[in-house]
């Protein structure tokens, strides 16, 4: 058995764990890092690449059929999923290779292996052993599938992305991001689609204004939405139909049963308690304000942690402790106002407090929103329309909630997460000159307070 010494080891090699390990090889340490599944973790392989590469495809039917209104006569079409995932697996393993050799240059050992802890500095990786002063975590999570008669049928989130064969039918069940991405990418590619959650309205969290007019846009999709209701169990016949008992509805046959109901911290086999390291009741390593876990010289980071489960996040993560570890005393990321998306279809995007929260932070706000039809959809069939929100604290007039549904959310949203973050206040927004005509100038030209 090999020993080796390095002053940090990384367990995992997704977007926290690989931005630390570079950091801190950046910063003179030496530094080894493990991963036992594919470099890039759940986001490059399972996740937001090949999602959002996904969500492109499915969008096609719709331009196509947009087309003959800007003058295009658009000749026969079909799809090959085959294709699509070969093209998809492909880009995967650039990216892949991309992460591997980021880590070479910057020096850092890499090991394609499973890691686990001995001890609060030694690690066992295979027939060697490792010796750290520092040890991060950063393994991310893993989908949850419930224990239902019938479960052996279920897929996840992360077996979708490499079905052999497109259903005709199929039914997601879930109530979050991912399930509303993916009901929206097997309803574009011309799936019967179902989806199935447990409560009376999905995407909890999110401004209610959106979630509804979310809803009705899925609706209009052709997306058949199944709220409150769940599957009590599934049954396969022998040409291989599933059959599922629902909860408030009839039974649902369909090809496909995917579950996206939540993933959980990946820490099975990591020799947590050998070293030292707690975790809580849903099986999160628990960390303190920089990132510190209950064995002192042990990190973590990202989805491992579940607190705030996004890869720019993770990345932020990785970043304070390689430098706080290795560099100077860093900042703490501010988990305030964070940006994120929904690539549903139409997509959904925000920053900052909903109607709800603000309500409760700050008693008095003022609410501004603008629905409209987008140009690309002026030439078409389509009536879809965009709907955009501001929430505003009226003491200070400063602009603390972005929301948008429609065309480009994400990018649009962007631009603006920097201005809520500086403290932007609606006169400003108001004295912003837009760009016409866009979607986005809407933001800087809402006048009129909801009443």
């Amino acid at each position: 058995m090999a020993e080796h010494s390095v002053d940090l080891f990384v367990i995992g090699g997704g977007s926290g764990g690989v931005r630390a390990a570079r950091v801190a090889a950046g910063l003179g340490a030496s530094v080894a890092i493990a991963e036992d599944r594919h470099w890039g973790g759940t986001c490059v392989n399972v996740g937001c690449v090949p999602k959002k590469l996904f969500v492109l495809a499915s969008e096609f039917a719709e331009t196509f059929a947009d087309a003959a209104g800007f003058g295009w006569n658009v000749g026969q079409t079909g799809f090959e999923w085959g294709r699509l995932l070969s093209n998809k697996n492909q880009e995967i393993a650039r990216l892949n290779g991309i992460y591997a050799k980021l880590l070479a240059d910057a020096g850092v050992t890499t090991l394609n292996a499973h890691a686990r802890l001995y001890d609060a500095h030694t690690i066992e990786v295979g027939e060697d052993t490792y010796r750290a002063e520092n040890i991060l975590i950063a393994t991310g999570g893993e989908p949850v599938v419930p224990g239902i008669p019938g479960h052996a049928h279920i897929i996840t989130s992360d077996q979708a992305f490499f079905i052999g064969q497109l259903p005709k039918r199929v039914a997601v069940v879930g109530g979050g991001y991912i399930a509303v991405e993916f009901a929206g990418i097997f309803a574009g590619l011309g799936v019967e689609t179902h989806l199935l959650y447990r409560g009376e309205l999905f995407m909890r969290g999110f401004d209610e204004d959106l979630r509804i007019r979310l809803r009705d846009a899925m609706q209009a999709r052709g997306v058949h939405l199944h709220m409150p209701c769940e599957i009590e169990s599934i049954e396969r016949n022998d040409a291989g139909v599933l059959t599922c008992a629902l909860t408030h509805d009839d039974p649902l046959e369909t090809d496909l049963v995917m579950y996206a109901i939540g993933r959980r911290p990946r820490v099975q086999g990591l020799g947590l308690a050998s070293a030292g390291v707690q975790t809580d009741t849903l099986g999160a390593i628990v960390v303190d304000d920089r990132y510190r876990t209950t064995a002192e010289h042990i990190f973590a980071v990202g989805d491992v942690t579940n607190r705030v489960n996004l890869t720019p996040v993770a990345l932020a993560e990785g970043t304070l402790v390689a430098q706080q570890l290795y560099g100077s005393a860093p900042a703490p990321v501010d988990y305030e106002y964070i940006p994120t998306a929904v690539f549903s279809q139409p997509t959904l995007a925000t920053v900052g407090y909903t109607e709800a929260e603000a309500r409760a932070k700050y008693g008095q706000i003022t609410v501004y929103e603008s629905a409209f039809r987008p140009m690309r959809q002026t030439l078409t069939e389509r009536s879809e329309r965009a709907y955009m929100k501001l929430i505003v604290e009226t003491a200070s007039d400063r602009v603390v909630g972005v929301h948008m549904l429609g065309p480009d959310a994400a990018e649009i949203l962007q631009g603006f997460a920097v201005a809520v973050r500086a403290g932007a206040t609606k006169a400003l927004f108001d004295t912003t000159l837009g760009i016409h005509p866009s979607a986005a100038e809407e933001f800087v030209s809402m006048r009129t307070p909801r009443t």
